[in-house]
């Protein structure tokens, strides 16, 4: 920030949404967890809160992150995105005397880590304050990253890239299922290509942030500065180009900066939940051009890759758990690396605040909900998605698609009905996974629910389809 009132609005802004956040949370709670956050800056639409070690980080990243952000919408009008960052003065929970086997809680101990994120937008010279790309995790290098035989394709991939940008595949098209790995993948790749040559003009943002500066620069009639700027990076990358379906204009618009890259031979880095021909509302021209180069998926981590996680993470903190809690805390999260990262801190905070030793027994007790989740987690939208489509023999991509033939509408809706029925999401997350609103989702479960009243053969057929799907 560089004026007074920039720095007025953003202590306004955090004052505002601490006293929120004090209303919604219990006193303990936000003494420990909150009252410590320091409001750093804003960049575009984030906001920049600083934290004093990565146990904090990760801790309130995955706990308090939305929370944060709806206090602050409410309390303040803004619509932010919440980006924690580690290395700012802040007090620690109080050490606890620890006995045997127990995490230390003091900040040494801890790995106070000082800032290592850069910007998504960079090139020499240039006010890195001023940019909207996303902030890099300074975790997030290829050293960091564990290599294990459902990623190391991907990895490799990624590691060419950044040695020869432009050369090696271009683009590089990166899919799997959230919290495995795309946007660490990305970020090294970016990383790397910047470590190597800080001339280098790199960008790295999630498609809906293109989207949004893509929207401001035509309400500002400012379209040239907005393609000058992407359509003259070294290095492109975009997370969540999912986010791009349906959008006409926008696809528009990226067919353009994707051409012009290309042709210029500048380096193309794409990540999504799924591969380009299943994005729904993605047009034939766009999918076309995404499987120019090379396309690498990454798959959940087996147990041998999970457990040298755990040991990764362990290092980076500087913390200990014991081997057999490890093995166990592998063996019960399978699906997610976001998920195991998530559970290890839980399980150190605990162990820090309150000086107990963490067991098995300790493990199961704190993390019985998250057991639970991971259980049900196994029968994932996509796993329903492609199996009712296998059943009635439409095509996968139907399920997000605008298609509405009654041999395409029923189908889908069938699935959403078992989305609702073997999942634990709110109905606006299976909307988002279908392309579709709520109101589309409650239509589809009262169908469905409808036709099972009335017809015993539809009822064999669901039963039977809830059998392959939980088998």
């Amino acid at each position: 920030m560089d004026t007074m009132s920039d720095v007025s609005t953003i202590n306004d802004i955090w004052e505002k949404t601490s006293l929120a956040l004090r209303q919604r949370l219990n006193a303990d709670t936000y003494e420990r967890w909150i009252a410590n956050i320091v409001p750093v800056r804003i960049e575009a639409k984030n906001i920049i809160l600083g934290v004093s070690n990565d146990l904090f980080n990760l801790w309130l990243s995955a706990n308090y992150k939305d929370l944060i952000a709806e206090c602050m919408l409410q309390s303040c009008g803004c619509k932010l995105k919440i980006v924690f960052e580690s290395g700012h003065e802040a007090a620690a929970p109080e050490p606890v005397a620890a006995g045997p086997g127990t995490v230390p809680a003091t900040n040494e101990q801890l790995s106070v880590m000082p800032s290592t994120e850069h910007h998504g937008h960079h090139n020499a010279g240039a006010d890195q304050r001023g940019t909207y790309g996303q902030p890099f995790n300074g975790r997030f290098i290829f050293d960091s990253f564990v290599v294990g035989e459902n990623n190391r394709f991907a990895h490799g991939a990624c590691r060419a890239v950044a040695s020869a940008p432009g050369t090696a595949y271009n683009p590089l098209f990166v899919h799997s299922p959230t919290g495995l790995g795309k946007t660490h993948l990305l970020q090294a790749v970016a990383q790397e290509v910047l470590k190597v040559n800080r001339r280098a003009k790199v960008e790295y943002l999630y498609s809906e942030d293109f989207c949004n500066q893509y929207i401001d620069a035509l309400s500002r009639k400012a379209l040239p500065a907005f393609r000058n700027r992407f359509r003259t990076v070294d290095v492109l990358l975009i997370d969540d180009v999912h986010f791009f379906g349906g959008k006409e204009g926008l696809q528009e618009e990226f067919f353009h900066t994707f051409n012009a890259l290309y042709n210029g031979h500048k380096q193309i880095v794409l990540a999504s939940d799924r591969p380009p021909h299943e994005i729904g509302g993605l047009e034939k021209r766009l999918v076309s051009r995404f499987e120019w180069g090379l396309i690498t998926d990454i798959q959940p981590p087996d147990l041998e890759t999970r457990i040298a996680i755990l040991h990764r993470k362990q290092d980076e903190h500087q913390i200990k758990l014991d081997e057999d809690v490890l093995q166990y805390l592998a063996a019960r999260l399978k699906s997610n690396v976001r998920r195991l990262e998530g559970a290890l801190v839980h399980l150190v905070s605990y162990s820090s605040v309150t000086g107990k030793k963490i067991t098995i027994e300790t493990t199961e007790d704190l993390l019985s909900t998250l057991f639970n989740e991971e259980a049900s987690a196994q029968v994932t939208i996509e796993h329903i998605q492609r199996t009712i489509a296998d059943y009635y023999d439409i095509r996968f991509s139907d399920m997000t698609s605008k298609r509405r033939p009654a041999n395409i509408a029923f189908p889908r809706q069938v699935a959403m009905f078992f989305c609702r029925r073997l999942t634990e999401l709110s109905l606006p997350s299976i909307a988002e996974q279908f392309n579709r609103n709520h109101a589309t989702v409650l239509h589809a479960i009262s169908t469905v629910e409808s036709k099972l009243e009335r017809n015993p053969d539809f009822r064999r057929e669901i039963a039977q389809l809830e059998r392959k799907l939980k088998a």
